[in-house]
């Protein structure tokens, strides 16, 4: 049987590692791959977490199981993140999941159960996985423009798109930090997007993956909960991985806000069926720590401290490396990087250019010139910026 297999295609993001990791050329940089870095070039456990480690080896007593659902404490104040007081309680449903990405499945599943004509309408560009996720969970994909190949925000075509969206669609929305671009939509643009579901009957699918990369928590959050004020119903993938560094323990929650308590029941129901016949059970441990993180004052303060000082970084790195390659380019072709939110932005060169990056100067960036910006160190813009302008 067997042999009627063919080899997938390699991930192309996953891939640079190997690449990178076989160049033995002094002064390499990676850019590629999604993963906070700090000063050191290294990927932290933050502390709060590191101390929930430490009281959980202390206290835990066992490592059976949750339950399909997952940790619930870690479901309630993972949605109390995203949602904060937009939505009553009973209307608001979830599941721990086997990070983001397990949440975008579960919920995939979910949603074309509901809707199994449904089509999922994607940003164009989007992050590459969500067209694997969400496909492979039956549902029929569609796109909407967001960013052109300059970094300009497409707002009136998206809303163009959308309007031939048939009721009872789905549409992906960024909550925050736009995965390639950093492109993110205004307060004004959230809420005309907001109208714009309402009236045509469409359901937000809200991926929240880098909550407080961008502007800060409740920041990266306006957008999502405006749109609590303007739809029946919506439905979140969230992660930790980024904003608690928990990337390898795979903490992730799927979040349903139902029209009424008995449909979020209902839901709740489905979601766990869902849970049980993709993988069962969530893993634990990395959702007990971020539990303990939210829950315990003192640790919640440190953990935001320490994710402010991540983000201040990040934005202070965006800003430099936009005035180094004012100065190596003599132009303000690169100046929207200094605007742009979290970790990622497309520089907008092309394929040949990244490729001369790769094998002439040991710059590693994804094809479609997506730059990791938490992978940048301070003592090295103004040379980056040097091999970036020789390949213009």
């Amino acid at each position: 049987m067997l042999e009627t297999l063919s080899k997938a295609e390699p991930d192309k993001i996953l891939s640079l590692i190997a690449l990178y990791r076989d160049d033995p050329r002094h002064g390499k940089v990676d850019l590629g791959v999604g993963v906070y870095k700090d000063a050191a070039g290294a990927t932290p456990i933050m502390r709060a977490v590191r101390e929930a480690e430490k009281r959980l080896y202390a206290s835990q007593t066992t490592k059976s199981y949750l339950g399909m659902a997952g940790d619930l404490a870690f479901n309630r104040a993972v949605s109390q993140l995203a949602l904060g007081d937009a939505a009553p309680a009973e209307r608001v449903s979830a599941v721990q999941t086997p990070g983001g990405s397990g949440a975008l499945r579960v919920l995939g599943e979910l949603l074309h159960a509901a809707n199994p004509a449904a089509a999922v309408w994607l940003p164009d560009p989007s992050w590459s996985n969500h067209e694997q996720l969400l496909g492979r969970a039956g549902l029929r994909l569609a796109r909407y423009p967001y960013v052109d190949a300059s970094g300009a925000l497409q707002f009136e075509a998206m809303r163009e798109a959308l309007r031939q969206a048939p009721r009872g669609d789905v549409v992906l929305l960024h909550g925050c930090c736009h995965n390639p671009t950093g492109v993110d939509l205004s307060a004004t643009q959230w809420r005309a997007t907001g109208e714009l579901l309402r009236e045509r009957e469409l359901l937000p699918l809200v991926d929240l993956a880098y909550q407080g990369f961008g502007d800060g928590l409740a920041e990266d959050a306006a957008g999502l909960r405006g749109l609590l004020t303007q739809v029946p119903e919506l439905v979140v993938a969230a992660s930790c991985s980024k904003n608690f560094s928990v990337y390898r323990d795979r903490v992730g929650a799927a979040i349903v806000v139902a029209r009424n308590a008995a449909q979020s029941e209902t839901a709740y129901s489905q979601l766990m069926a869902v849970a049980r016949t993709l993988y069962s059970m969530p893993p634990d441990h990395g959702a007990a720590a971020v539990s303990m993180a939210l829950s315990d004052p003192e640790l919640r303060a440190d953990w935001e401290a320490e994710l402010t000082a991540m983000r201040e970084r990040m934005q202070s790195l965006r800003r430099g490396l936009a005035e180094a390659l004012r100065k190596a380019t003599n132009s303000a072709r690169f100046d929207f990087l200094a605007e742009g939110k979290g970790m990622f932005s497309r520089l907008g060169v092309s394929l040949e250019q990244v490729e001369r990056l790769r094998h002439e100067s040991a710059v590693y960036m994804v094809d479609d010139s997506r730059i990791n910006v938490a992978g940048l160190r301070e003592e090295g813009l103004d040379e980056l910026a040097r091999k970036i302008a020789a390949v213009l």
